[in-house]
């Protein structure tokens, strides 16, 4: 193998593929990353157990090329060197020529390293999954789906399901659901395609999602979601990235999501978040950030935090819309703070269901976002 390529071309395909390698691994050649060259480009690959990524760089588009290939060829190189070598590399273009068999010398400008690598026949080939079942979505729609659910996973590794978001699809509808059993998040999206299809308890990891997150682009671009039984694939232009299914079934959450509740009010969103961080400043260093909130009949709004070693905090807020009872409740203030961040409305709704009863909070702008939460108990 022998390859000139454009510095920056290979720096983000390599970036792109490294989220995928960890350094953890008990199977030493997926802590490196595997560069196959054709006649038609190159093709990087990263793996672990959970994730892996494969990018490909064309020989060029309509306006220059981006690399010469001068000798077909494959190589597997140590990603935590690798990485950071092409990163600091001086020149607009580098060399990358295969030493023997397991070893590579990459060269720009007046900088050359010599790089042992490993067998890359060893290296594990990437699932082909049949894609009968499969939609399409605009990046920035699943990337803000992912945003506004992934928060709200379990970082408990008790009950694995609870660590990744669930995903159903059912009447051109997709709803992504996560819940670590204090707090769910829930955000649905309608996309077009196959009426028929329909899938449920399809759990992909939230350390996969965050990774996958990180790649989508911001824009109209679509991504096509394939799914298996124990594997997903998001395939978009030059890109592929493969995730595995969590094993397990998702909790039924339709049924948690009360439907009537005794007291309901809307409050700017940005205000009451700015009132939570103000009092968290002293419930931070309890357990639960224990928040307390007063609601009167006047639509009065009294946030207040005490803290035993520093002191206390009142806020007076005034809800936009009050109706119902008056309402005392404790919650934990983090755990709002997180939903609030990623809610994309000006105003919010709440409905208590009663002060030691979960309660929902909406935006009011539309009905693609629920977020339920449990309170505190508090004496």
């Amino acid at each position: 193998m022998h390859i000139s390529i454009e510095t920056d071309k290979f720096v983000t395909a390599v970036q792109y593929v490294s989220k995928a390698v960890s350094s953890r691994t008990t199977i030493p050649i997926l802590t490196g990353i595997k560069i196959v060259a054709t006649q038609e480009g190159v093709t990087l690959t990263g793996s672990d157990s959970d994730i892996s990524i494969e990018t490909f760089i064309p020989l060029g588009n309509e306006e220059r090329e981006f690399m010469t290939v001068f000798e077909e060829g494959q190589l597997v190189l140590q990603e935590r060197y690798f990485t950071d070598i092409v990163k600091k590399m001086p020149g607009e273009t580098l060399t990358i020529q295969r030493d023997g068999q397991m070893a590579a010398t990459i060269e720009s400008d007046t900088v050359v390293f010599n790089l042992n690598g490993y067998d890359p026949d060893d290296y594990p080939k990437l699932p082909e999954l049949p894609e009968e079942d499969q939609l399409i979505l605009p990046q920035h729609l699943l990337k803000d789906m992912i945003r506004q659910t992934v928060f709200a996973v379990s970082n408990q590794e008790t009950r694995p399901v609870l660590t990744g978001v669930n995903f159903d699809v059912e009447h051109l509808k997709l709803t992504a659901t996560a819940t670590d059993s204090h707090r769910l998040a829930l955000r649905s999206a309608t996309f077009d395609g196959d009426e028929e299809l329909s899938f449920t308890n399809i759990i992909i990891p939230g350390k996969s999602l965050v990774e996958l997150s990180r790649i989508l682009k911001d824009d109209e671009t679509p991504v096509t979601i394939v799914i298996t039984s124990t594997q997903v694939l998001f395939k978009m232009e030059n890109l592929l990235f493969f995730s595995r299914l969590l094993d397990g079934k998702f909790p039924l959450t339709n049924n948690m999501i009360p439907t009537n509740g005794k007291t309901t009010m809307e409050l700017s969103t940005k205000k009451l978040n700015q009132a939570l961080d103000r009092a968290m400043l002293l419930s931070r260093e309890a357990k639960n950030n224990v928040i307390h909130m007063k609601a009167s009949t006047g639509g009065q709004v009294e946030i207040t935090s005490v803290s035993a070693e520093a002191g206390k905090v009142q806020e007076q807020l005034h809800a936009n819309h009050f109706e119902g009872e008056e309402l005392r409740i404790a919650f934990n203030g983090k755990n709002i703070s997180d939903a609030l961040k990623v809610i994309d409305s000006e105003t919010i709704s709440i409905m208590f269901t009663g002060s030691m009863s979960p309660f929902v909070v909406r935006p009011t702008d539309h009905d693609q976002m629920t977020h339920l939460f449990s309170p505190v108990r508090t004496n």
